[in-house]
């Protein structure tokens, strides 16, 4: 399968380097194209199998075109290639629908909506995936590639606003925990840079928890907070402080 993708930015640019890492498409059948040779000089620095060019009609013949440009270029980057069936487009810009990417393709082609978050880098995304006129065999294909580059879950288009709140928004929220307990580590005598590989490694720990086990956060949470212990101390303070309540509003107010 050769698989085009226009945009060579963070995330078209990760992508490329994602599927040239895994085993579901060869580097030599990615072709990257972008307006400017800069990124793509450097992303053939890397992956000199990838091929790279600055007009979006040597991408457009790909098997699978990848459009990740800003949402206000998809129009006129997709209208003038005529993608059609059986090619199958994949579309990264967010807020985009199935009903407005339509317009600029052949409707009846399929149509794939994913929203990764910015450790597609590191091969460690959540990415949500929505499909309109695939099979379940083109979706399964969806599914593989961008499983190499983390974890992928397929979902409806109406889920894709509280999705996107709880991963692509949700990294940042994630983030910002650890730049605060990092900054009560710093305070209370702790490197910054160890305290970035504390919490950077407990996060992971957690992660894992949550991934290779049948389990809920309450569960884990339980286990580490003894009676009269330092753990439920720091529990209830962060619930007297509105934990809780300021991470439900802040994804409420980024859907």
């Amino acid at each position: 399968m050769k698989v085009g993708i226009i945009g060579a930015g963070n995330m078209g640019g990760a992508i490329a380097r994602g599927l040239a890492q895994g085993h579901y498409v060869k580097a030599c059948d990615i072709i990257v194209t972008n307006p400017s040779t800069a990124k793509l000089d450097k992303l053939k620095a890397e992956y000199p199998e990838i091929q790279t060019s600055t007009n979006n009609k040597d991408a457009a013949s790909a098997d699978m075109v990848i459009i990740a440009v800003k949402p206000w270029k998809v129009k006129e980057v997709l209208t003038p290639l005529r993608l059609r069936q059986p090619q199958i487009l994949v579309s990264v810009a967010a807020g985009l629908t199935f009903e407005t990417l339509a317009h600029y393709v052949d409707p009846e082609m399929p149509i794939f909506r994913i929203i990764p978050n910015t450790a597609i880098s590191e091969l460690a995304s959540m990415t949500l995936v929505a499909q309109r006129n695939a099979t379940e065999e083109q979706t399964r294909n969806i599914l593989d590639l961008f499983n190499e580059m983390g974890l992928t879950i397929l979902i409806e288009e109406n889920q894709f606003a509280a999705g996107t709140a709880l991963t692509s928004c949700g990294i940042a929220y994630v983030l910002k925990y650890v730049q605060a307990a990092m900054q009560a580590g710093v305070e209370s005598g702790i490197k910054p840079k160890d305290a970035i590989r504390m919490l950077a490694q407990t996060l992971e720990g957690a992660a894992q928890i949550l991934l290779k086990n049948d389990t809920h956060p309450a569960i884990e949470i339980d286990k580490v907070t003894t009676p009269g212990g330092i753990t439920i101390k720091g529990i209830n303070q962060l619930e007297h402080d509105g934990f809780t309540s300021a991470v439900i509003n802040a994804i409420k107010a980024s859907m």
